[in-house]
């Protein structure tokens, strides 16, 4: 749990001083502004070895934005992880992407279905984080100044090149102190970065992936969970 909670403190520090140039109006980062419930989700669920881990890309806008977790889906991080902290104000705020914390009233649909899917198989979350344990591999967030979402591969290559060195170097470190088995990318830019990561680990573990469950994503939209229930056990995770 201490290597959990000094990687995401040296992350947050490495990705402080950034800049980034047009398009880009703002820049959140949910582990400053959000940082008392991140810190709850690591005492809470990450102080052991884990079997599986699996990655997301950053965060969305109703999800780790507001709550400070992974796919952070307000009523999943509040009623089924029993999580709600105060959350403050990222430096800059887009007057269309408020931070409202745990009084948002939209919902994160990438996870709804992901925590959705854990809380069916598995019901209360401390049989889930058990064996299993989520991240995302970069915790910013840019925005466009019509309040757009900017994904990292919309960015150019020379800004990205330092958050991702950063991004990398913790994913290696929070790989390292929870040893899963398993190293599922939800999406395939996560499976991606897991590789790169894997490559510094002294173990091997087996490297997979599952459809994100994204409502851009019409494959999503045909039945999600069963979709990836379905991939997680044909790759011997489930």
């Amino acid at each position: 749990m201490k290597a959990l909670l000094d990687s995401a403190r040296e992350l947050t520090r490495e990705l402080a001083p950034l800049r980034f140039a047009e398009p880009v109006a703002c820049v959140y980062n949910p582990l400053e502004y959000a940082w008392k419930p991140q810190q709850r989700y690591i005492e809470r669920f990450g102080s052991n070895k884990k079997r599986v881990v699996f990655l997301g890309m950053n965060p969305g806008p109703y999800g780790m934005v507001q709550t400070g977790v992974p796919f952070g889906e307000i009523a999943a991080v509040r009623d089924w992880m029993g999580i709600e902290e105060n959350v403050g104000k990222p430096a800059k705020e887009h007057p269309k992407r408020p931070v409202e914390g745990f009084l948002c009233q939209r919902s994160e649909v990438s996870g709804r279905r992901l925590w959705g899917l854990f809380a069916e198989r598995f019901g209360k979350a401390e049989a889930f984080f058990e064996e299993h344990f989520v991240l995302n591999y970069c915790p910013l967030v840019w925005m466009s100044p019509t309040g757009a979402n900017l994904t990292p591969d919309k960015l150019p290559a020379a800004e990205m090149a330092p958050v991702e060195a950063a991004c990398l170097k913790h994913l290696s470190a929070v790989l390292k102190a929870l040893d899963p088995q398993f190293l599922i990318g939800v999406g395939g830019f996560a499976e991606e970065r897991l590789r790169r990561a894997a490559a510094s680990l002294p173990s091997q573990p087996t490297l997979g992936r599952i459809l994100h469950p994204s409502p851009a994503s019409p494959a999503a939209n045909r039945g999600w969970a069963e979709a990836a229930t379905r991939q997680l056990k044909d790759q011997g995770v489930w």
